[in-house]
């Protein structure tokens, strides 16, 4: 019998025996080496931890100085981000200034850029949050579970655009397979307009593509990427109107388009 996947890790598939390895990348272990986790000796528990010996938790998390970005995980691949966690004060106190960048294979552009509040659907402050793919706990920990491939590289940033230093609590969890042909690679990017004229139309896409005519079908391209497109609107008593057009390609044919009106009350 063949090794199942463990990229397509569920409930469902618990028991069934896997070749792949997880690994675990945080404070207390840098690169996700095995058998290295609560090996420092210097952190934020160091003196609650004093009499204990090495082996305790003494890096619970870093602190990142204005103005500096800070390199969380750097992986080789295959596999996959399977799980992440942020708390401190850069997701509780500063979610808009704190930015998180996610680079695929060797790319120059990160395929991820978002503050890290919005990343984790939470861009006006601490709101608890149960979903599959989101979960922001009491407390502000932010977690998500979005399955993340990459063939060969993975580096991972946070960034604090604020005057004064602030502390990161994280967690990264992956695995370490091989990744199908047919899985894409996983990209959020953070666009802001403030404000927005009233009655205009606000093309989302031309955001994220300028200079790109995309209502020209077929002219937002990616067959090995996959897109998730929200918007959310800060007043809420007033009615949000929204259309979003999207051309996806299907066995060499163009579909239909789709335009989708929410009503906010």
């Amino acid at each position: 019998m063949s090794p199942s996947n463990e990229l397509d890790a569920n409930l469902g598939k618990l028991t069934r025996l896997s070749q792949a390895k997880t690994r675990s990348i945080s404070a207390e272990n840098f690169t996700g080496e095995k058998g290295k986790g609560g090996m420092a000796i210097e952190g934020r528990g160091k003196y609650a931890a004093r009499d204990l010996g090495q082996g305790w938790k003494v890096s619970p998390c870093i602190d990142i100085q204005a103005g500096e970005t800070v390199i969380l995980a750097e992986i080789e691949g295959p596999g996959a981000i399977q799980s992440m966690w942020y708390g401190g004060t850069g997701a509780r106190d500063h979610h808009r200034t704190t930015i998180l960048r996610i680079y695929w294979e060797d790319q120059d552009q990160p395929s991820v850029e978002c503050p890290l509040g919005d990343f984790f659907a939470s861009g006006w402050g601490y709101a608890q949050i149960d979903s599959i793919p989101v979960a922001v706990n009491p407390n502000t920990s932010f977690n998500c579970f979005w399955p993340m491939p990459f063939r060969h590289k993975c580096r991972i940033t946070i960034q604090n655009l604020r005057q004064e230093q602030i502390n990161c609590f994280y967690q990264i969890n992956y695995t370490l397979s091989k990744v199908p042909d047919d899985l894409a690679y996983f990209h959020a990017q953070f666009r802001r307009t403030n404000p927005l004229a009233y009655g205009e139309a606000y093309n989302m896409a031309e955001q994220l593509w300028p200079g790109v005519r995309t209502t020209t079908a077929g002219s937002v391209k990616g067959k090995s990427n996959f897109l998730l497109m929200v918007t959310t609107n800060s007043r809420p008593s007033v009615e949000l109107v929204l259309k979003i057009t999207l051309v996806v390609p299907m066995d060499g044919l163009l579909t239909t388009n789709i335009a989708n009106t929410q009503h906010l009350t």
